[in-house]
């Protein structure tokens, strides 16, 4: 759990994911056309502890795992919660607030 919400607060955004996640992918590209600048582990490469963070992002309430995406350090969900705060307006605000971007 440490090495997770560690990881997760050394950048205004950070996402968990899965280099064969279409889902992940998707997120990932929607972050960055934005202008953000994310931190993403992909845990599936990750040896040692990548299987091991999965499971810390499952009890977190992470379902499913990946895309598992942390906005000023809070973990705001997987894809379907990034996409509803995109299309409801609030995501750019929360982009602001933790200084992932500027306007």
């Amino acid at each position: 759990m440490d090495r997770v919400t560690s990881l997760a607060s050394q950048k205004a955004v950070v996402i968990f994911s899965k280099s064969s996640c279409c889902m992940c992918h998707a997120i990932k590209w929607l972050l960055y056309d934005r202008g953000v600048s994310p931190a993403v582990y992909e845990l599936d490469e990750l040896d040692t502890w990548g299987r091991e963070m999965e499971w810390t992002l499952v009890r977190l309430g992470c379902s499913p795992s990946v895309p598992a995406v942390f906005i000023g350090g809070k973990l705001v969900g997987s894809a379907s919660s990034v996409m509803t705060l995109q299309l409801n307006g609030s995501l750019k605000r929360m982009l602001i607030e933790a200084e992932a971007i500027w306007l």
